[in-house]
């Protein structure tokens, strides 16, 4: 039984796919903690509803990047995780965070990437004049949106669509894609070879 703690910054609606899902299939894993860096997050309330330990890092009250980091480090060991989920979780984390999660921690990014790192991902795509946008789940590494691509799914980019209607799109298939890429780190289907994932046909 595999531990996940997922981390959140606002709303969590991925955070609220991923364990839907993981209740709904009854995955070998259980949801160990739900940790916010900010305590309005509404989140955390849908966590503790579905009787998820719930913990908050506010990083504002810390004074640098290296002491927030070592502080969410400590409370998220304390629920011996097998997998750290980055869920809308809004902070740029340190090279020795990341180091240390190596190969067990996931992000999706809503953009397909390498296309549009960063933030305003639906703006950039859209003055980009692409036809294609999408969400990518991917292992994070200390070059920000960068780590080895788990997963990805795309959207059409329609006349007249706004960032807003875009932006709506493209959550939807994040709601699906990312509980199908954590269940393929639950079932011991995935690896990374020449900084590249491989997942096991089987």
């Amino acid at each position: 039984m595999k531990n996940i703690v997922i981390l959140i910054s606002g709303r969590g609606s991925n955070m609220e796919a991923v364990v839907r899902a993981a209740q709904a299939e009854q995955w070998p894993a259980r949801i160990a903690a739900v940790i916010s860096n900010r305590a309005d997050a509404q989140g955390l309330v849908f966590a503790a509803e579905h009787g998820i330990a719930t913990a908050v890092v506010a990083n504002k009250d810390y004074a640098s990047r290296e002491q927030f980091d070592a502080a969410l480090q400590a409370v998220i060991d304390g629920f011996a995780p097998d997998l750290v989920v980055l869920a809308g979780f809004m902070r740029i984390l340190t090279p020795p965070f990341v180091e240390h999660y190596a190969g067990r921690m996931l992000n999706i990014h809503p953009s397909l990437l390498p296309l549009f790192p960063g933030m305003a991902t639906h703006r950039q795509a859209l003055e980009a004049c692409v036809t294609e946008h999408g969400a990518t789940v991917h292992f994070v590494t200390a070059e920000l949106d960068h780590g080895p691509a788990v997963a990805s799914a795309k959207v059409p980019v329609l006349p007249g669509d706004t960032e807003e209607s875009l932006s709506a799109r493209v959550l939807v298939q994040e709601h699906l894609l990312y509980p199908r890429a954590i269940r393929l780190f639950i079932d011991d289907k995935l690896s990374i070879e020449h900084g590249q994932v491989r997942v096991d046909p089987q």
